[in-house]
C-alpha cells in the first residue's frame, strides 16, 4: 500500500486545496497518471499517481491541507480486475444485514466521535435522526454532526437499542463517547418507550423535533431577530434546518406595518430582482488579500507620479510595427519599451531594485521584472528573468507566453516565484491615474495608466499629444525622494527619446 502525500511545491508554500478529483476511491488507475488537481495560493498544479493500482481518496474535494499529508493511498497489489469487481462487492455489503459489526447479543457497544479530518478536534452534535431507546439498525444513519468545515451523518455501528450520551447542540472532542447501543440479534425484537413506536420520522412529518432549530440554524436565526416559532422546519421530525434559517425573512409586526401604512403613502415598490450570491474566497483571492494588507502595514510606503509624451514612441511602433511581427511573429507593444526603460533605469537606480531582507539590504545585479496580469481566478505575478539581457521581441515573446498561461491556470511555481521589480498596467482597463501597492518583498512598482490626448506646451506652443501618467510607488526605508524620482524622469526620458532607450544611453 502506498501513501500519496502532498509535494512540497515552493518554500512559502505552506498548504493546498484539493480542487478537484479526476478518478473516485475504487479506480484502477495508472503510474503518472493524473488523478486529482490541487491548488494553492499561488498557482494549480496536477498530482499524478505514484504507483498503478486501485485508489483510495482520503481527502475530499474542498478541503485545505498542509504539505506532506496524506491524501489518498494507493494498493499497488491489486490488479484492474480486482478493481472491476469490487463496486458490486461493496454494494451487497451495503444491501444486506449483519447482526453487529462487533459484540454478542446484550453487550453494550461504546460509539465514539470518529477522525473526520486532521485539523478538526471537535464537532457538535447537530440532530438526532432517532431518540433515546429506539431500535437503530446496523449502518444507519443516527445523528447529523457539525464541524467547522462540513457537516456528516454518523452511522449506527450496529443493530440494537440506542441509547444517548451526547445531547444537540453540546460540542464534544474526536473520540469522546457519543452514545451507546444495546446489541440485538437480526431477528430480535426489544421492548420501547411509547415514543418510539415509529421507528423513523420521515423527513417534513410533525415530531419529536418540530420547531426546534439546529444548532447552526439557531445562531442564524438569532442573528436575523427571528423566533424559531414562526417556522415549519423541513428537516427530520420537523427540525428547523440551517436551510430554512438562511431562507427565512423576518415579518414586519402586523399593527406597526398597518399603523405606518396609515400614516404615510405607500411606498413605490423596487422592480427587478434584489438576489445576493455568496462565493467563498479561493486559496489565490485569500492570499493576495493577506500579502497586500501586509504590504501597507510593513512598509512605508509612498507614491510618485510623472507624465510621459507618447507620440515618440507610438510614431515608431506605427513605423516599423509591420515588419517587426513579419520578422519575429510576434506584436511590437507597450510593454517591451517600459520593461526595457525599466531595466536600464533599475541598473542606474540599484536601491529601487533592491529589498530588505531582516536587517540588511539585498541589491541584485540582475533585472527579473514581475508583470501583473489579471487571470479568472484573480490577480498573478509572472517573472521574466533578466530582462536586462533580452531584446524587444524577446521581452513581447515572453509577455504573450506567460499572459497565455496565467488565463489558463497553467503558470508554474517557478513561473511566479522571485522578481526584483515590477510593471502593471492598468491602463488596458481605462485607468488615467492609480497608485500601485507593492509587490513584497520588493521595494517598487511602475504603474502604467492609459494614453489620453492632451494639451501640452511644446516649445511655447499648445499642442494635443498622446500623455500617460506614470506612477512609482516605493518604500521609503530603502528609496529615498531623489532616488525614485530621479528613476522616474529617467524612464520618461527614455520613452520621450526612444533612440537614448536603443542606444542605452
Amino acid at each position: 500500500m502506498i501513501e500519496v502525500k502532498i509535494p512540497t511545491v515552493g518554500e512559502s508554500i505552506t498548504e493546498v486545496t484539493v480542487s478537484q478529483w479526476s478518478k473516485q476511491s475504487g479506480d484502477y488507475v495508472e503510474m503518472d497518471e493524473v488523478i486529482c488537481e490541487l491548488e494553492s495560493d499561488k498557482a494549480t498544479f496536477e498530482l499524478n499517481a505514484e504507483a498503478a493500482g486501485i485508489l483510495t481518496i482520503k481527502v475530499e474535494e474542498g478541503e485545505t491541507i498542509e504539505i506532506g499529508t496524506v491524501v489518498c493511498t494507493i494498493d499497488d497489489s491489486a490488479s484492474s480486475s480486482q478493481a472491476a469487481s469490487a463496486a458490486p462487492k461493496a454494494t451487497a455489503a451495503e444491501t444486506s444485514t449483519a447482526p453487529a459489526k462487533v459484540g454478542k447479543t446484550g453487550e453494550t457497544l461504546e460509539m465514539k466521535v470518529p477522525t473526520v479530518g486532521e485539523s478538526i478536534t471537535e464537532v457538535t452534535i447537530g440532530t438526532w435522526m432517532k431518540q433515546d431507546g429506539d431500535i437503530v439498525e446496523l449502518d444507519e444513519p443516527i445523528a447529523e454532526i457539525e464541524s467547522d468545515k462540513a457537516t456528516f451523518e454518523l452511522a449506527a455501528e450496529a443493530r440494537g437499542v440506542l441509547k444517548i450520551v451526547a445531547q444537540e447542540g453540546d460540542t464534544i472532542e474526536i473520540g469522546a463517547l457519543i452514545c451507546k447501543i444495546e446489541v440485538m440479534e437480526g431477528g430480535a425484537t426489544a421492548p420501547a418507550p411509547a415514543s418510539a413506536a415509529t421507528i423513523e420520522t420521515p423527513v417534513g412529518t410533525p415530531g419529536y423535533a418540530a420547531g426546534h432549530p439546529s444548532p447552526a440554524a439557531a445562531k442564524i436565526l438569532a442573528e436575523k431577530g427571528i423566533p424559531a416559532s414562526e417556522l415549519t422546519g423541513s428537516g427530520v421530525g420537523g427540525r428547523i434546518t440551517k436551510d430554512d434559517a438562511q431562507a427565512a425573512q423576518k415579518a414586519a409586526p402586523v399593527a406597526a406595518a398597518k399603523s405606518a401604512a396609515e400614516a404615510a403613502p405607500a411606498a413605490p415598490k423596487v422592480a427587478g430582482a434584489r438576489e445576493q450570491t455568496r462565493k467563498k474566497l479561493t486559496p489565490l483571492r485569500k492570499t493576495v488579500a493577506r500579502r497586500l494588507v501586509a504590504v501597507k502595514n510593513e512598509t512605508a510606503m509612498l507614491t510618485t507620479f510623472n507624465e510621459v509624451d507618447m507620440k515618440p514612441v507610438m510614431d515608431l511602433r506605427k513605423k516599423y510595427k509591420d515588419a517587426f511581427k513579419d520578422k519575429y511573429e510576434v506584436g511590437l507593444g507597450f510593454m517591451s519599451f517600459f520593461i526595457k526603460a525599466a531595466c536600464q533605469a533599475l541598473q542606474e537606480w540599484p536601491a529601487v531594485n533592491a529589498q530588505i531582507d531582516g536587517n540588511e539590504i539585498v541589491y541584485n545585479d540582475f533585472c527579473d521584472v514581475s508583470i501583473a496580469v489579471s487571470a479568472p481566478k484573480g490577480l498573478v505575478v509572472p517573472v521574466i528573468r533578466n530582462a536586462e539581457s533580452l531584446s524587444f521581441n524577446q521581452i513581447e515573446s515572453e509577455v504573450v507566453r506567460l499572459a497565455k498561461k496565467a488565463r489558463d491556470n497553467k503558470l508554474s511555481i517557478d513561473e511566479m516565484q522571485g522578481g526584483t521589480f515590477t510593471v502593471t498596467n492598468g491602463g488596458i482597463f481605462g485607468s488615467m491615474l492609480s497608485t500601485p501597492i507593492i509587490n513584497a518583498p520588493q521595494s517598487a512598482i511602475l504603474g502604467m495608466h492609459n494614453i489620453v490626448e492632451r494639451p501640452v506646451a511644446i516649445n511655447g506652443q499648445v499642442e494635443i499629444r498622446p500623455i500617460m501618467y506614470l506612477a512609482l510607488s516605493y518604500d521609503h526605508r530603502i528609496i529615498d525622494g531623489k532616488e525614485s524620482v530621479s528613476f522616474l524622469v529617467r524612464i520618461k526620458e527614455l520613452l520621450e527619446d526612444p533612440a537614448r532607450l536603443m542606444l542605452g544611453i
